[in-house]
C-alpha cells in the first residue's frame, strides 16, 4: 500500500519541481530581456541629456537642439487627454458599479468597453483621423488629444468600477439612513472611501497613453518648431522616436534615445506613484 502511495506523490513533486523549474527559467529570460533593454536605454540615452534638451525645439540635421517642443507637446495632449478621459471614465465606472450592476445594459456597456481597451491603439488614431482630422482637412494637437482620451477612457472605467464594487455596502446603508440622497452618497461618501484607487487607475492610463505613436502619427502628426496652438501639427515625443531613430543622423538618433529616456522614466515615476497611492487605498 505504501508503494502504490509512493508512485503518485513521486509524480506530483516531479510535476511542480518540473513547473518550477519552468517558471525560473522565463523569469530568467524575462529579467535578462528587460535588463538588456534597460542598459541599452540608459547607456544610450544618458548621453544626450543636457540643458538644450529642455530649451531647446528639435533641429534640423547637423543643428544643435533638444526637445522642448515636443516635451511641451506630450505633456499638453496628454493633459488633455487626461481630463476628459476622467471625467467619462469615473462617471461610466460609477454608472457601472452603481446604477447598471448586472443589468443587460450594463453588461452591453461593460463588453463594449473591454473591447475597446484591448483595441489596438492605431485603429483608434485612424477612426480619430475618419471625424476630426480628414473632415477639419488638417492635424491638430486637439485630434491627438482626442485619440488619447479614447485610449484612457476604459483604463479609468474598468478601474473606477472595479474600485467602487470592494467598497462595502454598510457605508451606502449608512449614508442612505442618515437621509443622503443616493448622489451625495456616491459622492462624498463612496468616492471619497474610493479616491485613492480611482487616481491610481488614472495614473495608469497615463502611463498608458504617453508613449503612444500611431494614433498622434494619424492625428497630432508633428512639429518641427514650437507651437502652442492645439489646432495646429504638433510636435510630441512619441513620434519624435520614431522619425529620428530611423535617419542616418547620429545627432538625430541620440535625440531620439533620450527622448525614450524621458518617456521610460515619466512611466516609471507614474508607476510608483500608482503603487504607493494603491498601498494606501488597500491600508484604508
Amino acid at each position: 500500500m505504501s508503494m502504490a502511495n509512493a508512485a503518485p506523490r513521486l509524480s506530483r513533486r516531479l510535476g511542480e519541481g518540473v513547473f518550477l523549474a519552468a517558471c525560473w527559467v522565463a523569469t530568467g529570460i524575462a529579467l535578462v530581456a528587460l535588463t538588456t533593454i534597460l542598459w541599452s536605454l540608459l547607456t544610450k540615452g544618458v548621453g544626450g541629456l543636457d540643458l538644450n534638451v529642455f530649451t531647446k525645439s528639435t533641429p534640423a540635421p547637423g543643428s544643435e537642439g533638444g526637445l522642448l517642443n515636443a516635451i511641451l507637446g506630450s505633456l499638453m495632449m496628454c493633459t488633455l487627454a487626461m481630463i476628459g478621459a476622467s471625467l467619462v471614465g469615473f462617471l461610466a465606472g460609477t454608472w457601472l458599479s452603481e446604477f447598471a450592476r448586472d443589468s443587460h445594459y450594463g453588461k452591453v456597456v461593460r463588453f463594449l468597453n473591454d473591447v475597446l481597451l484591448s483595441a489596438p491603439s492605431i485603429l483608434v488614431g485612424l477612426f480619430v483621423y475618419e471625424i476630426l482630422v480628414a473632415p477639419l482637412k488638417g492635424f491638430s494637437g486637439f485630434a491627438g488629444a482626442v485619440a488619447l482620451g479614447l485610449i484612457a477612457a476604459p483604463v479609468i472605467t474598468r478601474t473606477t468600477e472595479d474600485v467602487l464594487r470592494l467598497q462595502p455596502t454598510a457605508l451606502r446603508e449608512a449614508s442612505v439612513a442618515l437621509g443622503a440622497p443616493v448622489w451625495h452618497t456616491i459622492f462624498a461618501v463612496i468616492w471619497k472611501s474610493a479616491r485613492s484607487g480611482m487616481l491610481t487607475g488614472a495614473l495608469l492610463a497615463f502611463a498608458r497613453i504617453s508613449g503612444e505613436t500611431a494614433p498622434l502619427l494619424f492625428t497630432a502628426l508633428n512639429n518641427q518648431f514650437l507651437s502652442l496652438n492645439m489646432t495646429k501639427p504638433m510636435a510630441n515625443l512619441p513620434v519624435v522616436i520614431a522619425n529620428f531613430a530611423l535617419t542616418a543622423y547620429d545627432d538625430w538618433r541620440r535625440l531620439a534615445w533620450t527622448a525614450a529616456l524621458l518617456i521610460t522614466a515619466t512611466v516609471l515615476v507614474v508607476t510608483m506613484l500608482a503603487r504607493t497611492f494603491l498601498r494606501g487605498s488597500a491600508r484604508s
